[in-house]
């Protein structure tokens, strides 16, 4: 009888890999960059049986092109894929094909076989992992984490063909019923293709783990042609956050301006290539030019929140700090839900000392969306600022229970309760928040034990 890895097993192995890239800066930690991926990701798995609503992405800060997929619905994608990509639905190919092989139960599968484990030695790994996330020891936590991450890197290296065939086509599918041009997966495969190609012995790391063929190609085309032909559906935002992913990740010694000056040059007056010339030239501490040309793209674009975002920092960059909260405000009119606007309004209305409008926005926020390590930060230090030390101390408890630890966070729940001036509805909800972080330490400590 086949192995099934436990989907609680799947996800915290999945997450705890997550959290050590993050702790070692790998990935890209951005608002609007996060929000787009999701927004994407969660389009393609919500089409699957599984729905979406346990998917996460995240853009790895490197420029390899190349996209993974860990245990537990946890997919990854490298800022350098990002940037190679010519559509939004070459983009949402190869981020399918990744869904796809979570949606197929793949990495799970493959973490069994390949490596001839079983549940009880992987608990074990996990155990290892969870018994230094309790203890607060990272000398204990170190060698499971290794051991998770070698079993991710080896699970690129060895997909069968039938396992790529199945991920190609599953996620053919999924990019058909999400509204994307199936072509993107065959289209996005021969690009990769001309990339070896050009490259001669250098092989890209994506053809590493999924190895591309002329046979697989023509089958993802053919596949892809049982669908209704899509015209190219890219979205505006998809070339705002390529544009922002390459100003983003350029190295600092790069002269990232120049590129976009050099396309401007030529004639290229397109909303990316504006918004990336903006955001290079914020970066080069030429903020009123960026104000300028922002402006100009937003009376075209009122739309955009992006373009909201990006002249409201602009604005508070260069001085105009009265105009940068009343570009801030117009934005949360238009969009009151978006995490990225109400992210960096909330910055700028701490940056001019306005702490307790900041606090009140993203607590609001938070009552209604999951907030990111850094958005948690964000607001227990806009608490702390705004005087409200129950509040600051009670979300750096889940700041820590995010981080993995469940103790420290323990901690900051118990100082959270006594501090001084609590109201009932705060009381009960730290009270509660303190119940369930202590049941998990005691689970952890069991299952380490």
């Amino acid at each position: 009888a086949s192995v099934e890895l436990p989907k609680r097993l799947q996800r915290e192995i999945g997450y705890t890999m997550m959290l050590q890239m993050r702790a070692q800066g790998q990935l890209l930690e951005d608002p609007e960059v996060e929000e787009y991926l999701n927004w994407v990701g969660k389009r393609l798995a919500s089409q699957s049986s599984q729905g979406g609503a346990d998917f996460h992405y995240f853009c790895v800060n490197t420029p390899v092109v190349n996209s993974f997929a860990a245990p537990g619905d946890f997919v990854f994608i490298d800022s350098g894929l990002i940037i190679f990509t010519r559509t939004e639905s070459e983009l949402a190919a190869v981020m399918a094909h990744e869904t796809a092989h979570e949606v197929q139960n793949h990495i799970a599968r493959k973490l069994l076989n390949a490596h001839k484990a079983n549940i009880e030695s992987l608990a074990t790994m996990l155990g290892a992992i969870l018994l230094g996330a309790a203890s607060g020891s990272g000398q204990a936590i170190e060698g499971g984490i290794v051991a998770s991450q070698g079993l991710a890197a080896q699970e690129q290296i060895d997909y069968s063909r039938s396992v790529e065939e199945e991920a190609d086509r599953v996620g053919i599918e999924l990019l058909a019923a999400a509204g994307f041009d199936p072509e993107g997966m065959p289209d996005v495969f021969e690009r990769l293709m001309q990339l070896q190609g050009l490259q001669d012995a250098w092989v890209p790391a994506v053809l590493m783990g999924h190895p591309i063929t002329a046979d697989r190609i023509a089958y993802s085309r053919a596949h892809a042609a049982q669908f209704p032909q899509v015209p190219d559906t890219s979205s505006p935002d998809y070339y705002l956050i390529r544009a922002r992913v390459r100003v983003l990740t350029a190295p600092a010694d790069d002269d990232v301006q120049r590129y976009f000056a050099v396309k401007i040059a030529h004639g290229d007056h397109s909303l990316g290539t504006m918004y990336g010339d903006a955001l290079a030239l914020m970066r080069d501490r030429q903020a009123p030019k960026a104000v300028k040309i922002l402006a100009k793209l937003l009376k075209s674009r009122p739309d955009l929140h992006l373009l909201y975002i990006a002249l409201g920092q602009a604005q508070a960059r260069a001085g105009e700090m009265p105009q940068a909260l009343a570009t801030f405000a117009q934005a949360k009119r238009l969009f009151p839900l978006n995490v990225a606007v109400i992210v960096r309004y909330a910055q700028t209305l701490m940056a001019d000392g306005k702490n307790e409008q900041a606090h009140v926005l993203l607590r609001n926020l938070f009552d209604l969306v999951d907030p990111t390590p850094g958005e948690i930060e964000l607001t227990a230090r806009a608490a702390s600022a705004a005087g409200d030390l129950g509040g600051a101390y009670y979300y750096m408890g889940f700041y820590q229970l995010w981080l993995g630890n469940v103790a420290l966070a323990v901690k900051q729940f118990q100082i959270a309760l006594g501090t001084p001036g609590l109201n009932p509805v705060q009381r009960q909800r730290i009270i509660a928040a303190l119940k369930e972080a202590r049941n998990d330490l005691m689970r952890m400590r069991q299952h380490s034990s």
